[in-house]
């Protein structure tokens, strides 16, 4: 019986198969007559014009339609499990429930069309292959509402204005993935990829984010409100911020980062200087290893590093997380405008220090802030490496000076403010 409906199914498949080869008409004329589901199973129809065909339910599971043309397609439960659709163009075709698990649809145009509730789970939809220079699987404005596309790849995707509302991206991978004005309300994004992932003007609303790995995601514009960073089985916990939820959650759940955030604060010191001239770097090296010794945690910014991050924002944020900040004003050139800027918004130990072999005098507005903010300590001027990286000069003139200065903004922090009591002038009567 078994071998019989094999070759019963093959038969079938080889006649639609040859049916749908005539054309798109013939085949469209035969579906108004047999609309049930056509066995196409495996069938090859690479590099075919195939625009409106109606496939409403066929079974194509590990079917070949590379490169072929699918404009305006009806594919509406369609079993595509498997499928190579490697370059297809399925603008604005009707995939409303298709089953596409595991299909390859790298380099795909989808654009406008409808995936409702379609099954993607594990399918392939990443940049791969050329079409006219555009390597990315075209989703833009595709209407993908509800769909499950768990485990899908879609790093270098265009999902710009896609419509992805209580779309399950469970395990997607999203890097690089462009959703410039797509809505997400209400999509599960639990454990997804969002490396360098662009969300501006994005809607995020009451997203589920869970797990999520979020690096450098773009979010101008974006519209983030009610983000679930809970597992469904614990008491909901929401925050507007896609680029902070993951950390929040790690604070709350995991102890060793909560004890790595205490051990930065308590001993972090950040040294700023220059470490591509040899001398400065002999000198910023040692210091740093002095400071391991005294069980402190040094975080090095070296000013000369290329980077395309704007500097005073990095070294604010590092400055933010440290106990005090050694300062090299050594012939600086970007120095002093960091740490300005860097000075005026922490209250914390600043320590500058200064080569007078190599330069007698700091820059000008030091002095300035020393006169200014108290927290800025006096510079620490040497001739020598070894005067600098003596332990106990380094106690004595770095972290004695700075635990004092610790101690004096901690009780100035903590000191009641000073309130007057304004009373009601009592006006005696004048003599009758």
């Amino acid at each position: 019986m078994a071998n019989l409906t094999f070759m019963v199914n093959n038969v079938k498949n080889a006649e639609h198969e040859a049916l749908l080869k005539q054309g798109v008409e013939q085949w469209n004329d035969w579906r108004k007559t047999n609309p049930y589901s056509a066995d196409l199973a495996n069938v090859s129809l690479s590099q075919k014009n195939l625009v409106n065909v109606n496939l409403t339910g066929a079974q194509l599971c590990n079917a070949e339609f590379f490169q072929s043309n699918l404009t305006g397609a009806k594919l509406e439960r369609a079993v595509l499990i498997g499928a190579n659709l490697f370059l297809i163009t399925l603008v604005d075709a009707d995939l409303t429930g298709a089953h596409l698990n595991n299909a390859n649809l790298s380099g795909a145009d989808l654009r406008g069309a409808v995936l409702t509730d379609a099954d993607l789970r594990g399918a392939m939809m990443n940049r791969h292959g050329d079409r006219d220079g555009d390597t990315d699987c075209d989703l833009r404005n595709a209407n993908m509402s509800g769909a499950d596309l768990s485990g899908a790849d879609l790093s270098n995707a265009d999902l710009s204005g896609a419509n992805l509302t209580n779309a399950n991206l469970t395990n997607a991978n999203l890097d690089n993935a462009n959703l410039t004005g797509a809505n997400l309300t209400g999509a599960i994004l639990s454990s997804a990829n969002l490396v360098e992932t662009n969300f501006s003007k994005a809607i995020l609303t009451g997203c589920k984010v869970y797990g999520i790995s979020a690096w450098n995601v773009i979010l101008d514009g974006t519209i983030q409100n009610d983000l679930v960073i809970s597992r469904d089985n614990e008491p909901a916990i929401t925050v507007d911020d896609l680029a902070v939820a993951q950390f929040i959650y790690l604070m709350i759940n995991n102890k060793n980062i909560r004890n790595v955030l205490n051990a930065i604060t308590a001993k972090g010191v950040l040294i700023l200087g220059r470490f591509s001239d040899p001398q400065r770097k002999l000198v910023l090296d040692g210091l740093r290893e002095k400071l391991r010794h005294l069980d402190l945690l040094p975080i090095v910014f070296d000013f000369d590093s290329p980077t395309d991050k704007d500097f005073t924002e990095t070294v604010q944020t590092l400055a933010g997380i440290s106990m005090f900040v050694i300062a090299d004003v050594t012939s600086p050139r970007s120095t002093p405008l960091e740490l300005e800027a860097t000075v005026k918004q922490f209250k914390i130990p600043f320590v500058p220090i200064l080569d007078i072999s190599v330069d007698k005098y700091p820059f000008s507005m030091l002095k300035n802030l020393q006169n200014s903010f108290h927290w800025v300590l006096p510079t620490l001027q040497y001739e020598t490496s070894d005067a600098l990286l003596d332990e106990d000069n380094i106690k004595q003139y770095i972290i004695d000076p700075v635990n004092k200065k610790r101690e004096e903004l901690r009780k100035e922090k903590n000191a009641e403010p000073q309130a007057i009591l304004i009373t009601k002038k009592v006006v005696s009567n004048p003599p009758a």
